[in-house]
């Protein structure tokens, strides 16, 4: 009996390698060959779907037609907002993150709350009543999602040909196989062919597809990197399990931005769209407390404002610790020695500790001020005003640099009630002074707002900590 062929995949990148290598020579990741059959020849031709033996001609981009292509909302502002305003029909959509995290919930309270959407909902690693006893508890219209427990592709495209449905959902890619491939479920052969072919159907049929996917113990979604580039749209769900609030965040959207993200909180009844995040990120705690500053942080076009927490104290085992949570701790040792070097505060010798509150991973470097602002207030042990909040960059000489749409963040911490923001000195003051209600402008129908401009950390600890 003849050997079975093999290949080794990559399961990072997808490349193919007749033999094992420690390192993958396309994305030079190591340990991640994985080995699976060899498809059989032909098989693949046994199996068409839609669209598949039909064969196009090249039109004119001119003559491409997008009357008919308007996005579908899905009953969520934040989903929507996410995706660019509603799913693109044919589009295809990956939705990744930890488990227990609520990935298959948000999957299936989309088509609950949108019941004008006939949805067919595929799972592969729930029962139809484990699904059943989920909706009763998210509550929404039922009548127009149909539920199919099914993990062979072949069967869950011939059904979608016959309901010919408005939206499919499919949980979990992982758990889908096709005959085509002689491999086991999950594998990447088989994930990169059940992908390839969902897309295939979305495109043909112009029914937009969700798919749910693992993500690995380091964080990424599972499975060759291929199925990425494979989607239109890929979305992350971020948090702690232990925790109600989760963000979902756009890592890859072919029709909007990626600088967009969504927060939801998890309740008895599903996740609830948190629309003002600033609310959730103030400070919930008594007045008086050192070691807090709020930061003004845009994120992709939505400001909000949330509270970075430090903790400065002498170092007990004469090694000084740094640590940081939500924040990069090489950018936080970066602050403190320019504390050191440019404005004469002597950190070597205690241990500091970074949180930002909520859970967030914060990249904007506006937040330098405030980490800058919260370390000095632990170390003075200087309770900083609840109602100032603080949107700069901090450079190597010490000097305070400006950031992107300082008008958006001073309109948000004036809708908010903040009595100051300290911003910094080479700011457009131009696109400040066209802010309404801030101090200075004409404008009294509403609260003003007292734009304090720094130039270094110098002249901050003068205005702040005088």
């Amino acid at each position: 009996m003849p050997k079975a062929k093999t290949l080794w995949y990559c399961t990072n990148c997808g490349n193919e390698s007749p033999k094992w290598m420690g390192q993958c020579p396309a994305c030079k990741e190591w340990n991640t060959m994985v080995e699976a059959p060899v498809p059989a020849a032909g098989k693949a031709a046994k199996a068409p779907f839609a669209g598949s033996s039909e064969r196009r001609k090249p039109v004119s981009l001119r003559e491409v037609d997008l009357s008919a292509e308007a996005r579908i909302s899905l009953g969520s502002a934040e989903v929507d907002r996410l995706l660019g305003g509603g799913i693109v029909p044919g589009s295809l959509v990956l939705i990744g993150g930890e488990p227990g995290i609520g990935k298959s919930t948000l999957s299936l309270q989309i088509p609950l709350h949108c019941p004008s959407l006939r949805t067919l909902y595929v799972t592969g690693e729930e029962s139809a009543k484990q699904v059943k006893m989920r909706a009763a508890r998210l509550g929404g219209e039922a009548d127009n999602c149909l539920i199919y427990a099914e993990t062979l592709l072949e069967n869950i495209l011939a059904e979608a040909e016959e309901i010919q449905p408005d939206l499919m959902v499919v949980d979990s890619v992982q758990t889908m196989y096709t005959e085509t491939v002689e491999s086991a479920a999950g594998s990447v052969s088989q994930i990169k062919e059940v992908a390839a072919r969902l897309l295939r159907y979305a495109k043909d049929s112009g029914v937009p597809v969700l798919l749910v996917g693992h993500i690995t113990k380091d964080g990424f979604i599972a499975g060759p990197k291929i199925l990425e580039h494979i989607v239109d749209v890929v979305l992350q769900f971020e948090g702690e399990n232990r925790g109600s609030y989760r963000i979902l965040r756009s890592i890859k959207n072919r029709f909007g931005s990626t600088s967009e993200l969504a927060v939801f909180e998890m309740t008895g009844t599903g996740l609830r769209e948190v629309a003002n995040p600033s609310e959730m990120l103030i400070p919930m705690h008594e007045q008086g407390l050192s070691g807090t500053a709020i930061c003004a942080m845009l994120d992709g076009t939505r400001p909000f404002l949330f509270e970075v927490q430090a903790l400065v104290s002498t170092a007990a085992y004469g090694t000084a610790q740094r640590s940081a949570t939500g924040f990069d701790v090489r950018r936080l040792n970066m602050l403190l020695a320019v504390l050191e070097k440019r404005a004469g505060f002597h950190l070597s010798a205690k241990d500091v500790f970074l949180n930002m509150a909520g859970g967030l991973k914060i990249t904007d470097p506006a937040c330098d001020l405030a980490v800058i602002c919260a370390v000095l207030s632990s170390n003075f042990d200087f309770a900083i005003p609840s109602d100032f909040c603080f949107a700069g960059e901090v450079g190597l000489s010490g000097e305070i640099r400006p950031v992107a749409q300082a008008d958006r963040r001073v309109i948000e911490a004036q809708r908010l009630g903040f009595r100051k923001i300290f911003v910094s000195s080479y700011s457009n003051l131009e696109a400040v002074k066209n802010v309404s209600g801030v101090a200075g402008n004409s404008r009294k129908d509403s609260a003003k707002i007292e734009i304090v401009r720094v130039s270094d950390v110098a002249e901050l600890v003068k205005k702040l900590f005088k």
